[in-house]
């Protein structure tokens, strides 16, 4: 109605925004072109240095973080590294890939793990890998469980009207379905499951941290802990800030003098993911700072390491 009322006014704005978005992608591909040709170099340069990864927000993928672990352990100026962590944990999957090439690096090059406001469950995971882990007093760390979460819409389907129709070729392939009622042998195989990886995650804790796993099954019950309280059950190392981290990296890795630190760049931000992902303004927040932004969807019956 607006577009035949005022095609010209309509025709404006339209233009407008695809001007608009074609600025912001232009800005930010050069943006991420720049970082990405500043990095490189400083890798080149002979300069004994700290490399610096952060983890921040919900893990959901590994790649990125894989990626640059193996960069910083492939190159030779690269004396040490601190992974940053900021994360509540996430999915079971990526965080053990990250711990399993955290393992990988740790044989190689020293690597320190810095807790910011919270590293837990994955968050924790990941650093239990490092050859040491830093967290504030406050840093809030632990939940070593694993949950897996469910939602059942039996009912309110049932009050509207609605039948829902499953055709399945296995007993169990719509189990965790939000249109039945969850049977005990359903209950079973999902707790099964759950114990699996909890267990899994107990062992790699244990074997990253040097514990035995009785130590560690005490306290492996979901609870959370500060960064005080986890340095004398043994879970971190000691307590201070990145710039400690950067100072116990450097000494790990045999750097003299003033420390050179260099961070990996922050991946490749795609315009129309932030469009379709975020309000203007989160979209605007995330143009001065990328770093601010983090977010991930899961579907409910997704499994999480308790994140």
């Amino acid at each position: 109605m607006f577009s035949r009322r005022h095609p010209f006014l309509f025709f404006i704005l339209v233009f407008s925004s695809i001007a608009v978005v074609f600025f912001i992608s232009t800005s930010l591909f050069f943006m991420h072109a720049v970082k990405n040709r500043d990095f490189n170099s400083i890798l080149k340069s002979g300069e004994e240095k700290v490399g610096i990864l952060e983890l921040t927000g919900t893990i959901a993928s590994s790649r990125d973080i894989i990626h640059h672990l193996k960069r910083f352990r492939e190159t030779s100026s690269i004396k040490s590294i601190v992974i940053r962590i900021d994360s509540p944990g996430g999915a079971v999957g990526p965080s053990q890939e990250i711990f399993r090439e955290i393992r990988k690096t740790a044989k190689t090059k020293k690597i320190v793990a810095s807790m910011g406001s919270i590293a837990a469950s994955g968050g924790y995971y990941v650093a239990a890998g490092t050859n040491g882990i830093i967290a504030n007093p406050g840093t809030i760390t632990g939940s070593i469980g694993v949950i897996m979460g469910f939602a059942n819409f039996q009912e309110l389907l049932r009050k509207i009207g609605m039948v829902p129709v499953v055709i399945k070729s296995g007993q169990y392939k719509d189990i965790g379905s939000p249109v039945h009622e969850m049977t005990k042998n359903e209950r079973d195989i999902l707790q099964n499951l759950s114990n699996q990886i909890h267990r899994q995650f107990i062992r790699d804790i244990a074997d990253g941290r040097g514990m035995k796993l009785s130590e560690v099954e005490k306290i492996a019950d979901g609870r959370i802990f500060t960064g005080e309280e986890a340095k004398k059950l043994g879970l971190i190392d000691r307590l201070g800030n990145l710039e400690d981290a950067i100072e116990w990296a450097g000494q790990m890795g045999g750097i003299k003098g003033k420390i050179t630190t260099v961070y990996a760049p922050e991946k490749k931000i795609s315009i129309f993911k932030i469009l379709a992902e975020s309000s203007f303004k989160e979209i605007a927040s995330r143009i001065v700072n990328p770093s601010l932004y983090t977010g991930c969807l899961y579907s409910p019956s997704q499994l999480h390491d308790g994140g």
